[in-house]
């Protein structure tokens, strides 16, 4: 049996889904789940924004000993999706220990952008 590592609750203050993309890459986030443990992690996404009530309890699993990359442009409640060109902050919150990182894509110049970092974690 693999034990769980990392936190159950991470913060992710700083989201933004470019409008424009150049050449053949596409701009777009991701939110990467990291779960160690051999039981599945069910994970709440709520999103903030600064203008509106936020996008509350947007489930994905992710299986025991997986990870997953997870693209801020497919998470949608009661298919609202997260809106394009517009600031907003993510809480992640999960039923197990697992680890997040958080990267953004940049294409809306020649010269495109990569930002990764990892995402910040409430400690019990």
């Amino acid at each position: 049996m693999f034990q769980a590592r990392g936190e159950k609750h991470w913060f992710i203050p700083d989201g933004f889904i470019p409008p424009d993309s150049t050449g053949a890459l596409t701009s777009h986030e991701s939110v990467c789940v990291l779960n160690c443990s051999s039981e599945d992690a069910l994970i709440r996404f709520t999103i903030f924004f600064e203008d509106r009530e936020p996008l509350e309890d947007i489930l994905v699993v992710v299986k025991g000993r997986r990870t997953k990359h997870i693209r801020t442009s497919s998470l949608m409640k009661e298919g609202t999706p997260i809106p394009i060109g517009v600031p907003y902050a993510i809480e992640v919150q999960s039923d197990i220990p697992i680890i997040v990182q958080y990267s953004r894509l940049d294409s809306t110049q020649a010269e495109n952008t990569l930002m990764s970092t990892m995402a910040f974690p409430m400690k019990k």
